[in-house]
């Protein structure tokens, strides 16, 4: 694969989202990189990859792609009446027009790739970690720069502004932990992910996207003026402290309003030390998360704080924790969404482990009826910590019993229209 600087620049996509500034270069981290970094891409390197992640799985994507979607459970059973087919006031037509011409500008053969059936099962075969992607679609940095441009245009008319601006820094992100580390140049950068359309794109029939790679994964299904962005998979290695400063502060914010009580029920462990944790929430691919690839099928039972145990002003600052989660959503989408989570905040449920205090690790879950979200952070794999450190974080968002990928919603399209 082409390394960075072989790949040409579309002026949108090289600096700030809307200029042809240049990005600026990347901050010196401030853990030294790992020792010996190898090529992950030979046999001495794969060796080295295998010892740092020790007996952690890797993520089972295949297996539970063949399996029966169910969704995320708290029981294996999805709950009823939760979705329904109504107007969220979002239009595709934009979005729509935009895939057409990226499918337009390419080459018979890489059309049959970038264009796949909507039932077809690569909508559950992803993964973020490093080295383990089960590809399909088209890579960004192998089609052209036109082409590129015309890819990164669908993503942008279906998401709003402020989630596709966080999306393409997550991206450059990627690519300053390349620079940095000053390896994996065919891997460590801007453009290695794989994008793929799915269904016929239309105003009117369900179709959708997939992008996905290192440390991001976005999916996206529009079907009538509804928009389902999940599952989706944020992060970074690098710079995680300044990219998720929000997601941080929320939740700091969040746990410092709590009294010593209702914390104790939000904590499930007060360490994110290897050697405090059970040995299931210590591995170094999946951390603390629950909810990453492979997990479509997911049984995880509610535990921590309730919100129907929180006051007034305390559901306001559990809202503002889920609002950056929500970012990626167009701005109607987004406050019907909002007011899903809020209806059901009484039956939500939030857990903590580790500490709160500016500068700490730490992993939290907002486990909702309609919403899954976690936040973690990680020890490093390119730099040299071999604890959980703010900079590296992974962040998930699901929508349980059946909604990812927007399947119980399609189960009712295809119902209500094709029966």
């Amino acid at each position: 694969m082409p390394r960075p600087n072989d790949v040409p620049s579309h002026p949108d996509h090289g600096g700030h989202p809307h200029t042809n500034r240049p990005r600026p270069r990347p901050r010196k981290p401030n853990l030294p990189l790992r020792r010996g970094t190898v090529d992950f891409s030979d046999q001495q390197g794969m060796a080295a990859l295998m010892e740092l992640i020790g007996d952690a799985e890797i993520p089972p994507v295949e297996q539970t792609a063949a399996e029966r979607f169910v969704g995320v459970t708290t029981d294996g059973t999805p709950v009823d009446g939760l979705f329904a087919l109504e107007d969220a006031g979002v239009d595709p037509a934009a979005a729509a027009e935009a895939a057409r011409g990226f499918l337009a500008s390419l080459s018979s053969r890489q059309r049959a790739a970038a264009a796949l059936p909507l039932d077809a099962v690569e909508w559950q075969l992803w993964s973020n970690a490093f080295l383990t992607f089960p590809e399909h679609g088209l890579q960004l940095q192998e089609i052209s720069a036109g082409q590129r441009a015309a890819a990164l245009a669908v993503i942008e008319a279906s998401i709003s502004g402020p989630g596709y601006d966080q999306l393409r820094a997550a991206m450059r992100s990627n690519a300053s932990l390349g620079e940095v580390v000053g390896a994996y140049l065919d891997s460590l950068t801007e453009y290695c992910y794989w994008f793929t359309v799915f269904g016929e794109p239309s105003r009117t029939t369900p179709w959708g996207w997939q992008l996905f790679g290192h440390h991001i994964v976005l999916h996206c299904l529009f079907i009538g003026s509804q928009i389902v962005l999940t599952p989706s998979f944020l992060g970074t290695e690098f710079e995680g402290d300044l990219l998720f400063a929000e997601h941080q502060r929320t939740a700091r914010e969040f746990m410092g309003s709590l009294t010593a009580v209702q914390r104790d029920r939000a904590l499930l462990h007060g360490s994110m030390l290897a050697k405090d944790l059970p040995h299931e929430l210590a591995g170094i691919v999946d951390g603390r998360h629950r909810a990453g690839a492979g997990q479509d099928n997911l049984v995880l039972p509610q535990v921590g704080l309730e919100g129907s145990d929180l006051t007034a002003g305390q559901r306001e600052l559990l809202m503002a924790l889920a609002d950056p989660y929500l970012l990626n959503l167009p701005e109607v989408a987004r406050a019907h969404r909002r007011s899903q989570l809020e209806h059901h905040l009484n039956h939500s449920f939030l857990s903590w482990i580790g500490a709160w205090q500016e500068g700490e690790a730490f992993y939290y879950r907002l486990h909702s009826p309609v919403v899954l979200i976690e936040y973690d952070n990680h020890p490093g794999i390119f730099l040299d910590n071999d604890e959980p450190e703010p900079i590296h974080v992974h962040t998930i968002v699901r929508t349980p019993n059946g909604g990812d990928y927007g399947k119980n919603l399609l189960r009712m399209h295809y119902e209500q229209h094709h029966s």
